[in-house]
């Protein structure tokens, strides 16, 4: 359920640490401006599934795309870099573990953060709360890397779904559609930050808006 994320400017101190002689990502002492910078530029919500996210080490995890160990040249390479729910990590075990936390180091071609290939137009919903891509390989990624697929994440998605559902009847009546105008109004309101914040898992709304106009 991906949006796409416009990378900004990363922190001072993330540029300055890179240009020491052994610098590394795990003797970069300043990760609460990476977490700060990260999860601002995002909306403060999830970079894969877009739970509502802050910049605190136990609500958050630093994600490293590309992983650090396959990929070193990239562990402080800010392009790389994404802010991440902690994915049920040090919850019950047997609570299903999604994003960066069921992907560890493995790859996965797609990245919310490419500016040549928007994520959101690679990512499809389903009215009961289900996330798929038409893609096989991405699907393959969603369902089995990222696991955004768990009965959690879909009941959560479904929610979303029922609840826009009703804010249409409520609004116009059973009867009465929303016009091409009203849905335009509601996309542009959930794709706009509201005090620096997407509203979480608005890209499912955006969709679904989208969907109604189509």
């Amino acid at each position: 359920m991906m949006k796409q994320i416009k990378k900004d400017k990363e922190p001072a101190s993330l540029l300055a640490h890179r240009k020491n002689s052994h610098a590394n990502y795990d003797n970069y002492s300043e990760k609460d401006d990476l977490r700060d910078s990260l999860v601002q530029e995002q909306g403060y919500i999830c970079c894969y599934c877009m739970q509502r996210i802050s910049p605190n080490a136990e609500k958050m995890k630093i994600e490293h795309r590309q992983a650090q160990k396959k990929y070193p040249k990239l562990q402080l390479d800010y392009q790389n870099i994404l802010a991440s729910c902690k994915g049920n990590d040090g919850r019950a075990k047997h609570l299903p573990r999604h994003c960066d936390t069921s992907k560890g180091e493995k790859e996965i071609t797609i990245n919310p953060a490419d500016k040549s290939k928007n994520c959101e137009t690679l990512i499809k919903y389903k009215s009961n709360g289900r996330i798929y891509s038409d893609d096989p390989i991405i699907n393959k990624e969603l369902d089995d890397i990222l696991n955004l697929n768990t009965y959690e994440l879909v009941n959560y998605r479904k929610e979303i779904i029922d609840k826009v559902k009703q804010e249409l009847i409520n609004i116009k009546g059973k009867k009465e559609k929303w016009s091409d105008s009203d849905i335009k109004t509601n996309i542009q309101k959930y794709e706009s930050k509201k005090n620096g914040k997407y509203s979480p898992f608005c890209q499912i709304v955006i969709y679904f808006l989208k969907k109604r106009i189509r």
